[in-house]
């Protein structure tokens, strides 16, 4: 019987189920593909996190500094898990870089894949330089300046547009991806703390920045930085003769065909499934749901379950998930492999 728990994954939920397994006085093995921890919020430059306000470099890199200074914990960069052999209690999984560990359970806290709008293009990404995404939106506020990649001017009017790749079946998009909207209202607010004369518009198809966010983030952008919210669909954005940018559309509260000019585009992205998880899928035996995220188990008496045994899943692996909700998923699927590991050793004893 193994008393260490493998964690595919270093990102908010691998960080978090890595600690708890730990707290618990097991042993931790984190793998993580990329040559660096701290999963998206740090890969792609996150500015400052929804809905704490902490800059993400801060906020994530205590949980990178966590486990990185946990004797009980050991951490592989720029690997991968290529083969996995055994049963709940005693698993070996073969390494890229030609370790093996041996483990007892394992949590998947593998996450998403951010949409590529270059899969919607007639909204201009990849077209025009002046159209770019939430997360290079981020990187720029996080450098503390706001201009147009194209002739580094300070734009006077910025688009954000809702539902790129989410909402969408015509691109086999079917879902919510949860967080853009209040992702949007943020971003809204921190282009105007940084550029206060530049006007920010959000085309929006319904707007769900759920449960407490709803007054932080959709009125306060309103309210106090003069965001405005236009409910609309969008057919294509366009050069116009001066250098800007045309989103053409219709506002479909009014019902009449819009044409704005903006110097700036902002493409809210949305989630998409672990561009791995086919090969995720195949390596640990575990099921995908249908649209390619990895399948829950029944939730109720199996939480953070995956379709096989002594494997646990948390976070956006599952599908569309907050950073607050991933770390609190990633505590519970880490207590839950200690707690079934004790229970492989009472059964045993």
């Amino acid at each position: 019987m193994q008393n260490t728990v493998l964690v595919v994954g270093g990102g908010p939920a691998g960080l978090s189920a890595a600690a708890t397994v730990s707290a618990s006085g097991f042993d931790a093995v984190v793998v993580e593909k990329e040559e660096v921890l701290g999963g998206a919020p740090i890969l792609s430059g996150y500015a400052k996190l929804v809905p704490s306000g902490e800059w993400a470099k801060d906020a994530i890199g205590r949980m990178v500094t966590r486990v990185v200074d946990d004797a009980n914990v050991t951490i592989h960069t720029a690997a991968k898990v290529t083969r996995l052999e055994g049963e709940p209690g005693n698993f070996t999984a073969t390494l890229s870089n030609g370790e093996t560990v041996s483990a007892g359970a394992i949590v998947l806290g593998t996450g998403f894949t951010h949409f590529d709008p270059i899969n919607k293009p007639e909204w201009g990404f990849g077209t025009f330089e002046d159209v770019l995404t939430t997360t290079q939106m981020e990187q720029m506020v996080g450098a503390g300046e706001i201009r147009c990649p194209s002739d580094g001017r300070v734009p006077q009017r910025v688009a954000i547009l809702l539902c790129v790749g989410s909402r969408d079946r015509q691109i086999g998009r079917e879902w919510c991806s949860k967080i853009c909207c209040t992702v949007s209202s943020n971003l809204a607010m921190e282009i105007k703390e940084l550029s206060p004369e530049t006007d920010v518009f959000i085309y929006y198809m319904d707007i769900r920045t759920f449960g407490l966010y709803e007054d932080k983030f959709y009125w306060k952008s309103q309210e106090e930085f003069k965001t405005k919210y236009v409910k609309a669909r969008i057919a294509e954005v366009t050069a116009s003769g001066d250098g800007r940018l045309l989103v053409k559309g219709e506002d479909t509260l009014v019902k009449r065909p819009i044409v704005i000019p903006f110097d700036l585009v902002v493409h809210a992205i949305g989630m998409d499934p672990n561009e791995d998880n086919p090969d995720i899928s195949r390596v640990f035996g575990v099921g995908l749901e249908r649209h390619g995220f990895i399948a829950r188990a029944e939730h109720y008496t199996n939480s953070c379950g995956t379709t096989r045994q002594g494997i646990y899943s948390a976070g956006a692996a599952y599908g569309p998930e907050t950073i607050d909700d991933s770390i609190s998923q990633g505590h519970t699927a880490g207590a839950r492999a200690v707690a079934d590991l004790y229970a492989l050793v009472r059964k045993a004893g």
